[in-house]
């Protein structure tokens, strides 16, 4: 049978192309095997060139390591540990601004806000002027420091004397911070009815002076405290009690706000505007408390994560301790006194953070707790002291409470002294009188001139706005601002003046 002339065409078609592919996949495999030995080739050549260059690298690392110490050293790590825990200290400002900001009226947001900036600021640069050399400078005597020639403390320090550069302006910047924290506590007691120039008159008196000289009582080698032997770790009266004295004898001064007391005497609440804020600006200062008191071990050392572990206890105690309280005094359990509360064990532990045990530090929270509470209700209804945001409570009752109680539960062996020693753990009562000395005197001193201070102000310039700006509401009165206009009436003239 023969072959169909189609399929004939077909072959012949197709054979020409036959060939031509064969050719084509020839040519292919040929210039494929060229290419992969010149990768090869090329790979071989780069792989020789990261060989050489890694073990030029190697050569270096070594050359370096022989010469770099293989650890930090314990000056090194002393100023960076300064330093962060500085900076924690520092974020407490935020949650000072927040606290206050939430506990108080939204028509007073901005003033709150602007002096919590004015506190920090006006405190950087006085302590650089004058508060260190105050507070540490030895060429004084046990009540105040002055510097001598040489010193390391100096009024407007360059931090070239002594030769040690970075540690003397870490240890400055961590010191700044503590005392513009106690200038921040004034701001709180005194808000919503304060003149902002008053405030920040006063306030240059309280950071360049009644706190610095205070300060150095207990933290100076020869200030009379320190040398008769009072405990104060990191500052529950010489930071906290110290603030608040002064605020209490602002908020004397000042006055209560429009409308907080009736003619009988009974005090009206008058609610913050945003408790999300201040439970924000809490735990905000519950973090940078870390900072707070594990910075005072005032170097790298094994005694930071105990400090930490003491610290937690008693702040957690005091604010599960105010919310019980509230809740069984009043029926429900109040947040705002829970965040004063966990505030209240904070301050309260930061005395004795490095010298009692874990279950002492849950004690004094505890404590604290149900003391801020009390506090707070006594300062209204007996005292009639107008603190909108408990201030006073906090950081000056529960700050005395706190230094007291080193001399209740001080434990020598945490401590490492033999000397400081706790009633209840059997070293008498030497301790107790010497702490409940430091408290009293710090009152004395700090509540004595501040009110001084406040009085002389009040006199001049004037402390207090008129009842119409209170009304109205600082933050148009004293800032032609408001915090949150889209929400508020207002009628800001400069907003009216940039339109225009």
């Amino acid at each position: 049978m023969g072959v169909p002339e189609l399929t004939r065409r077909s072959r012949k078609w197709y054979s020409p192309l036959i060939s031509r592919q064969a050719r084509w996949s020839t040519g292919f495999v040929v210039a494929g095997l060229f290419g992969l030995w010149l990768a090869s080739t090329t790979a071989t050549a780069q792989e020789a060139e990261v060989t050489a260059a890694a073990a030029t690298v190697a050569e270096a690392a070594a050359e370096v390591a022989e010469e770099a110490p293989s650890y930090i050293t314990q000056a090194t790590g002393d100023e960076l540990w300064f330093l962060l825990a500085g900076a924690l200290v520092m974020l407490m400002q935020a949650g000072f601004a927040l606290v206050e900001t939430g506990l108080t009226r939204a028509k007073n947001a901005v003033n709150v806000c602007t002096k919590n900036v004015i506190d920090f600021s006006l405190g950087a640069l006085l302590y650089w002027a004058v508060g260190y050399g105050l507070m540490y400078g030895g060429g004084g005597n046990a009540f105040i420091g002055l510097p001598t020639e040489g010193d390391w403390y100096q009024f407007m320090p360059s931090f070239v004397e002594g030769g040690q550069l970075g540690y003397d302006a870490s240890e400055w910047f961590f010191q700044m911070v503590f005392c513009a924290t106690a200038a921040t506590i004034v701001s709180g007691a005194m808000a919503e009815r304060t003149k902002l120039i008053g405030y920040i008159s006063a306030t240059v008196i309280i950071t360049a002076f009644i706190y610095p000289i205070s300060a150095g009582w207990g933290w100076r080698g020869d200030g009379w405290a320190a040398a008769w032997g009072v405990r104060d770790f990191a500052g529950s009266n010489i930071v906290h009690a110290c603030g608040a004295w002064c605020a209490l004898a602002g908020a004397i001064m000042v006055g209560p706000r429009l409308g907080k007391f009736n003619k009988d005497g009974s005090a009206n609440a008058i609610p913050g505007h945003n408790i999300t804020f201040a439970t924000l600006g809490m735990f905000i200062l519950w973090f940078g408390w870390y900072g707070f008191n594990c910075g005072s071990v005032l170097a790298q050392a094994n005694g930071i994560a105990f400090v930490a572990v003491t610290t937690t206890l008693s702040a957690a105690g005091g604010a599960l301790a105010a919310l019980i309280t509230s809740w069984a005094v009043w029926g429900k359990p109040d947040l705002t006194m829970g965040l004063n509360g966990g505030l209240a064990g904070l301050v309260g532990i930061t005395a004795g953070c490095g010298s009692v045990a874990p279950w002492a530090a849950i004690v004094i929270g505890l404590l604290a707790g149900v003391i801020v509470f009390f506090s707070v209700i006594g300062m209204e209804k007996i005292l009639k002291v107008d603190d909108p945001v408990g201030a006073i409570s906090v950081h000056g009752v529960c700050g005395a409470w706190g230094t007291i109680a080193v001399g209740l539960f001080a434990d020598p062996l945490i401590d490492g002294t033999e000397t400081v020693h706790g009633l209840l753990l059997g070293g008498g009562a030497a301790q107790l009188i010497k702490q409940v000395a430091f408290v009293g005197a710090t009152f004395v001193f700090a509540f004595g001139t501040s009110l001084a201070v406040f009085a002389l102000v009040k006199a001049t310039i004037g402390l207090r706005v008129s009842d119409h700006e209170q009304v109205e509401g600082l933050d148009l009165g004293e800032h032609d601002l408001a915090a949150y206009p889209d929400f508020q009436p207002t009628n800001i003239k400069s907003y009216h003046l940039r339109e225009a």
